[in-house]
């Protein structure tokens, strides 16, 4: 029985179809279906891609792609590159992984004007609360008494209210 990538030539072939037009057909690399016909799966990163093109060029071909997804199958199985990992073996899952499962699942487009609007809101409030403090101070609380003193006199002028008023004359 001959292999899927045998197959898939075989078709391409019957077709006289050259490689560069089956990627023009299917919008495949040249690369990539090379690797199909000669059964290098391992130029993929997976199964998935390997089983989705052969889906494609095997509906293309009207060939029986359940057939071929059965041998593709069976062929990797016996490669043994890609073995599925099973759900068993994953590690365990801590609270980072479902704060980024939650944060995954939130509509970004009506999350962020919110989020933006809510800072802008916060940043006024705060603004206006230090500007309302910052202007019912008295610029002057923390000045102490002065005293003038000329530099060359050693005589002081006296300060207001420190000497006696005038008597009154009756």
């Amino acid at each position: 029985m001959p292999t899927v990538a045998e197959q898939l030539r075989a078709a391409r072939e019957a077709r006289k179809l050259t490689i560069h037009q089956l990627a023009d057909i299917t919008k495949l690399k040249t690369d990539q279906i090379r690797a199909l016909e000669e059964g290098n799966y391992g130029v993929f990163p997976a199964p998935v891609y390997i089983r989705g093109f052969i889906r494609t060029v095997g509906n293309l071909f009207k060939l029986d792609v359940p057939a071929l997804l059965k041998d593709v199958d069976a062929e990797l199985a016996a490669s043994g590159k890609f073995q599925e990992r099973s759900l068993n073996n994953l590690p365990p899952k801590g609270p980072l992984d479902h704060l980024m499962l939650l944060l995954s699942r939130l509509n970004w487009r009506v999350v962020l004007p919110v989020l933006v609007v809510a800072v802008l809101v916060v940043i006024i409030i705060f603004s206006y609360r230090t500007w309302r403090e910052h202007r019912a101070k008295d610029p002057l609380s923390g000045i102490g008494p002065g005293l003038y003193q000329p530099r060359n006199s050693g005589d002081t002028l006296p300060l207001p209210g420190s000497q006696p008023p005038p008597a009154k004359k009756k």
